[in-house]
């Protein structure tokens, strides 16, 4: 990546070799910064900070005056598709994200447009702009989308759910109407993608959060077939520049093997799936990125390095790591905890890649 001052990211996607595993966190820009609730404040609500790509620009760049991360992430969020798909996304205190128009009926997902990115979506792309030009070739910028099955559980349930009643059962009483959605879906995710690629994204990433809900053929065909669709049609070369994909199935460390097979150059890991064996079972197909519990970050520094080495460890030696938690990090967490943290993957690092 020529312009790049840090590319250490890019490398470990790519499995090349790099000085020491670079990380970068799962909502690295969050609340638990107080100069972002600042921010947020000021905003007046959290679409408010979505829709503004100055402010969303200020909020991505805020982790990296404070910590070393090897990466930036795009400062959005996963329900803007379905947003602009016209079923009026808002958010409630202590509930969080909500549609006015859930998705019930054939009626309702014949009438899901594929949005334009750069018109019902261009707040995103002038986002992935302003972060950019702003980053001057700092560390990479990541991009990202939710995966077309998660997405559609927030676009059924009419938000977030426990149980996913309605979407499974949409899924075992109608599938015909289920997959026409996730392929409006799928079209729609890599439209988004790829626009952000365009917009100056150097890597993308898709989250398929719910994943880990559905049992093993459910899953198959219902969210990793459609995670597949998206990587296929994926412009994974801009301007000469590899952009590599990352996939991040929360709860899918089973289904490990299948989505190694599917194109992505690197698999998120949740804290519950062990590196060690990770890598074992996925060869030298793709580079994993993960795992620490978030809710290591509460413990003390020392406990932190701790735990910090004994995933280096796990992972052993040579690249292809990228070290991260394996879900995001929590809202009261102390900063200086973070510190902790990217400094001992720095540090301890080293040695596993002479």
């Amino acid at each position: 990546m020529s312009d790049l001052k840090n590319d250490r990211f890019i490398r470990a996607l790519l499995k090349q070799p790099v000085d020491k595993t670079p990380i970068w966190m799962m909502r690295q820009a969050g609340r638990y910064l107080p100069e972002y609730r600042a921010i947020r404040a000021e905003a007046g609500s959290f679409m408010n900070l979505c829709t503004n790509p100055q402010l969303a620009c200020e909020v991505t760049l805020q982790p990296l005056e404070r910590f070393d991360f090897d990466a930036a992430i795009l400062f959005s969020d996963i329900l803007t598709i379905p947003d602009a798909m016209g079923l009026g996304l808002y958010f409630s205190e202590g509930e969080g994200p909500r549609f006015e128009r859930p998705v019930r009926t054939a009626a309702d997902i014949e009438r899901l447009p594929i949005p334009d990115p750069e018109l019902e979506l261009k707040y995103v792309m002038d986002a992935v702009r302003v972060i950019r030009k702003n980053l001057q070739g700092r560390v990479p910028l990541i991009g990202f989308s939710g995966s077309p099955w998660t997405l559609a559980t927030y676009m059924v349930e009419g938000g977030s759910s426990k149980n996913f009643a309605k979407v499974k059962g949409l899924m075992y009483e109608q599938p015909h109407l289920m997959h026409k959605m996730l392929d409006k879906l799928a079209q729609s995710v890599a439209a988004y993608l790829n626009a952000q690629i365009a917009a100056g994204a150097q890597t993308v990433m898709l989250f398929d959060t719910w994943g880990g809900a559905l049992g093993t053929e459910e899953y198959a065909e219902f969210s990793l077939h459609y995670a597949q669709q998206v990587r296929s049609l994926l412009n994974t070369t801009y301007e000469g520049q590899q952009i590599p994909t990352i996939l991040f199935s929360k709860g899918g460390g089973q289904w490990l093997e299948s989505m190694a097979g599917i194109g992505y150059d690197a698999l998120g890991l949740d804290w519950q799936t062990d590196m060690q064996q990770a890598r074992i079972r996925v060869g030298e197909r793709v580079a994993l990125q993960g795992n620490m519990d978030p809710i290591t970050l509460y413990a003390n520094p020392e406990v932190i390095k701790s735990k910090v080495a004994m995933i280096l460890e796990k992972y052993g030696s040579g690249s292809g790591h990228v070290f991260n938690l394996g879900h995001g990090i929590l809202p009261d967490i102390n900063p200086e905890h973070v510190k902790a943290m990217v400094d001992a993957v720095h540090d301890l690092s080293v040695p596993y890649h002479r």
